[in-house]
């Protein structure tokens, strides 16, 4: 053994270095990073339905409110930072001059989870630049852009509201398919992250109402396109509580999905329960849990 050629032995070593890279390719890069101990990081952006807003808790405590962020990077075994803000449009996430919904407002009364003076593109464009090991972006943007254009038109409540917000839709989608190129070049040019971005689709309060229902669709089919043009993936939060609200005639509320502001007669806030309905007759998940496993899902079937 002693008296082996040099080049065999520099031979064996190349061969081992190339079998060795190819293993950490076949593992795929989660399990590389995570052989090798390196911490990993998920990112999570967007709106109140990733903050976890919820009427029922003190708006002063943000370690209260758990999104879905929180249980999706607990199943992927990844650090969460939550830079997600109540009521963001996509013009404000670019610019603190841009339209807004109410996040200026809470970000000015109150906490969120990580604190930032910036608008959250140039909280998310450090971030991504600074910890080269983030895996995961979580995005879930839209709603809001939507409230901005029905609070323009006084509401939905009446014909003429609903004439408004149908006139204004085309030019809002576009807008908010025009932020999303900006905010994804930037994630993808400017910060150099070619890991993965999962938006999340938005759910319908009721399936079984068809007006609500298409608009919310319309903002997800905007969503959808810019984020795969942008090679991200879709988390189908939209097909997730339509699932599992069958067998409660569509209704989000009835099934247990949102947060219940009113028992009887059943009255529910717009976002995500944190658990099921309590009764132990309901097998249907919290709201969160069914978003969070619409991301992992999204993530695995990747």
């Amino acid at each position: 053994m002693r008296h082996r050629h040099p080049r065999l032995l520099i031979a064996a070593v190349v061969l081992f270095a190339v079998l060795a890279t190819s293993l950490l390719a076949g593992l795929g890069l989660r399990g590389a990073l995570a052989a090798s101990n390196r911490p990993q990081e998920y990112l999570a952006l967007g709106d109140s339905v990733a903050f976890g807003t919820s009427p029922l808790l003190d708006p002063r405590n943000a370690s209260a409110f758990i999104g879905f962020p929180t249980p999706a990077a607990a199943a992927l075994k990844e650090s969460l930072t939550n830079a997600a803000c109540p009521g963001e449009t996509s013009s404000h996430f670019i610019s603190l001059s841009g339209s807004d919904n109410v996040c200026g407002f809470y970000r000015h009364n109150f906490p969120l989870h990580v604190a930032y003076t910036t608008s959250q593109l140039d909280f998310a464009d450090h971030f991504l630049q600074t910890h080269l090991q983030t895996l995961t972006i979580s995005f879930i943007m839209g709603a809001n852009d939507l409230f901005v254009l029905e609070n323009s038109c006084g509401g939905a409540s009446t014909p003429a509201e609903i004439q408004c917000l149908l006139n204004g839709l085309p030019a809002m989608l576009s807008r908010l398919s025009a932020n999303l190129d900006i905010i994804y070049g930037h994630f993808r040019n400017l910060d150099n992250y070619h890991h993965q971005i999962v938006a999340v689709t938005y759910y319908s309060l009721n399936y079984a109402e068809p007006l609500g229902t298409s608009i919310i669709a319309r903002v997800n089919s905007v969503v959808a396109d810019r984020t795969l043009a942008w090679g991200g993936i879709v988390a189908d939060g939209f097909g997730a509580f339509k699932n599992a609200t069958s067998g409660f005639g569509g209704d989000s509320c009835a099934a247990g999905l949102l947060i219940v502001t009113n028992p009887t007669p059943l009255t529910c806030n717009i976002h995500p329960s944190y658990s099921g309905d309590g009764s132990g007759l309901n097998p249907v998940p919290s709201g969160r849990d069914l978003l969070a496993q619409a991301v992992v899902n999204a993530l695995r079937a990747d």
